[in-house]
């Protein structure tokens, strides 16, 4: 029975009091029925819950062997968190999943018969979410401008919920990223990967710990981790602006060598000039700042998060250090 794959179920929490037991329960059921098939590892990563989420964990680790908990020290942030985890579990493959069940945890005995046949990454696509039409579209164009100017191989609507092979969270183990974009980093590491279509559910319980500047900040990461097109952009447009200059300085010098020069003195002109060149200078040190930002993280050497508190691990917590 010990032949049996080890399947290492990620659940990442932060103030879920109203949905740790039911998604124990869910995940349990559905392991139930491949209980011939495959061994369970429920991993919760609780990113420092000020709730009840931590008591009502270590209760369920109290109970059941098979539940590990890790408590992180601070909020480190959702990636963080994420990544922390992957580095810790045990499992010949792990499946990410939400505490709130949006995401149907039956679909897992899928993710697993794509797994057996080669695949190294499984990723649930979102056809429907229930959320406002607007998010959904923005998210939907972010999706497809990420996979247009990344070099990693990206899937549209794909979402945190997946199945990933051991082979990967090997690699994801000796990844050092100060800001991590763990959606991304999966699929770049990835040598087969797939996606299975699905309908998101809406959230019963709770709320959601994703507001609108946090999903911005999501995507910012995601852009900026992944692709230099920002920075071409940004090297593209102030060609563009030193060419347009170039062409208006000739433009003056040749109507005042012609004597045609018949306008009257120029401070409007100037002033737009010197406003649009503020302008623009602006916006393109604020996109070098970006990738300066984050290359001066890159040279700090800092734990990519604190574990507090770890329950029914079988060895002590990977505590590499990392670039933070």
């Amino acid at each position: 029975m010990e032949d049996r794959p080890l399947i290492s179920v990620i659940v990442p929490v932060f103030n879920e009091e109203d949905n740790v037991e039911r998604c124990y329960r869910a995940v349990r059921e559905v392991f139930a029925r491949v209980a011939d098939e495959y061994r369970l590892e429920l991993f919760f990563s609780d990113n420092h819950s000020t709730d009840r989420t931590f008591e009502l964990l270590a209760g369920l680790a109290a109970r059941d062997p098979d539940v590990r908990v890790i408590r992180l020290a601070r909020n480190f942030g959702f990636q963080r968190s994420v990544l922390t985890a992957f580095r810790n579990v045990s499992g010949d493959a792990a499946v990410q999943i939400d505490c709130d069940l949006q995401d149907p945890p039956e679909l897992i005995l899928e993710f697993l018969k794509l797994w057996r046949q080669g695949h190294d990454v499984v990723v649930g696509i979102r056809r429907k979410r229930q959320e406002a039409a607007v998010l959904q579209l923005a998210r939907k164009g972010f999706y497809r401008l990420l996979r247009r100017i990344s070099d990693d191989q990206m899937i549209d609507d794909a979402g945190d919920f997946r199945l990933v092979d051991r082979s990967v969270i090997e690699r994801l183990r000796e990844v050092r990223d100060a800001r991590p974009y763990t959606r991304g980093l999966v699929s770049a590491l990835s040598a087969r990967q797939t996606g299975i279509p699905y309908d998101r559910s809406a959230r019963e319980f709770g709320k959601s710990k994703f507001p609108v500047r946090r999903l911005f900040g999501f995507a910012m990461d995601g852009i900026v981790n992944h692709s230099l097109v920002p920075l071409r952009l940004a090297t593209w447009i102030g060609m563009a602006a030193f060419l347009g200059a170039f062409l208006m300085i000739l433009w003056y010098v040749g109507r005042y060598a012609l004597g045609g020069a018949d306008w009257p003195p120029g401070f409007a002109t100037l002033a737009v000039l010197l406003l649009g060149s503020i302008g623009l200078n602006a916006m393109l040190i604020g996109i070098l700042g970006e990738y300066v930002g984050r290359i001066y993280e890159e040279v700090r050497v800092r734990p990519l998060t604190i574990i507090e508190t770890s329950l029914n691990l079988d060895r002590a917590p990977d505590t590499e250090r990392a670039r933070a």
